[in-house]
């Protein structure tokens, strides 16, 4: 086997793991030119790696065994000590290729951490500062890749996009991240000020209280879609589109929130492909 061909089925391994676990992205950021979509699998599978050794499978003494692991490795791999998983090789070829930070990699594996001793975000600014950790980290991990040639700083709205996606996510999966895992990432502060209890969550009360409190995040990510899309004219000229049919198809996962009167209990809200279709045209025009 050549070299080039162990880097591309390095590439192939990262690949099938973007593929296999969402298909959004993989929609969105497959049509990159294939180096920066390369690039792009390798740090899905590293955030990937992350997000599964937190696993609820897994008791937390394994969970932080895994990270342990996980920042052990990461700490290798910055001191240019080679380590032999594709992951890791696919990752060396990026950080040879772009300007890559490994501070954002670290907050990734601070944000699981925050997600083991997990502790009921009291604020509006806590379900922030969290997003940051699991999700604005990603959209700095990929800011050397997608704004390369860029003469203007778009840290902030790639931080925005991955905040936004991830207040999304706790939008979307209210319901089950109650059901299954018995947490609330909706503020408390503003629950209490909604006059919406925890008893009603739990038994799944979509009422105008519940509502004002969904509509407030709400507002708040779709604000934070737009501070992205204010800037993505500032992206690399072939990243455009793919990262701005990314942000509109998470966003569009509120929109279908609302279409089915809020229901983020039982209802599983998506984007349809037809829909993912329409967004993709759009975003080619």
């Amino acid at each position: 086997m050549t070299a080039q061909m162990s880097v591309l089925d390095d590439f192939a391994f990262c690949e099938e793991i973007i593929k296999r676990h969402s298909k959004s992205f993989y929609y969105a950021f497959s049509r990159l030119p294939e180096e920066k979509a390369r690039a792009v699998y390798a740090i899905y599978a590293f955030c990937r790696t992350a997000d599964d050794s937190v696993d609820e499978n897994l008791g937390s003494a394994a969970q932080l065994t895994a990270l342990d692991k996980l920042t052990d490795e990461l700490d290798r791999f910055g001191q240019k000590q080679e380590i032999n998983h594709p992951l890791w090789r696919a990752l060396r070829v990026v950080f040879n290729t772009y300007e890559m930070d490994l501070e954002p990699f670290y907050d990734q594996i601070k944000g699981q951490r925050m997600d083991i001793s997990f502790s009921a975000p009291k604020t509006l600014e806590d379900v922030e500062t969290y997003s940051y950790y699991v999700a604005g980290s990603v959209g700095r991990m990929l800011l050397p890749i997608i704004a390369s040639g860029s003469k203007v700083d778009c840290t902030d709205a790639a931080v925005s996009l991955g905040v936004a996606m991830q207040l999304t996510n706790i939008l979307r999966d209210v319901g089950e991240d109650y059901r299954e895992k018995g947490r609330i990432y909706l503020p408390a502060e503003e629950l209490q000020r909604a006059g919406y209890r925890v008893g009603q969550l739990a038994n799944a009360e979509i009422t105008d209280s519940f509502i004002q409190v969904w509509e407030g995040l709400a507002n708040r990510a779709e604000g934070l879609y737009d501070e992205f899309l204010e800037c993505v004219s500032n992206f690399d000229k072939d990243s455009r589109m793919p990262v701005q049919v990314s942000a509109q198809v998470y966003r569009g996962i509120l929109a279908s929130v609302r279409q089915n009167n809020y229901d983020c209990f039982a209802q599983k809200n998506f984007v349809t492909k037809r829909e993912m279709i329409r967004i993709l045209t759009e975003s080619a025009r």
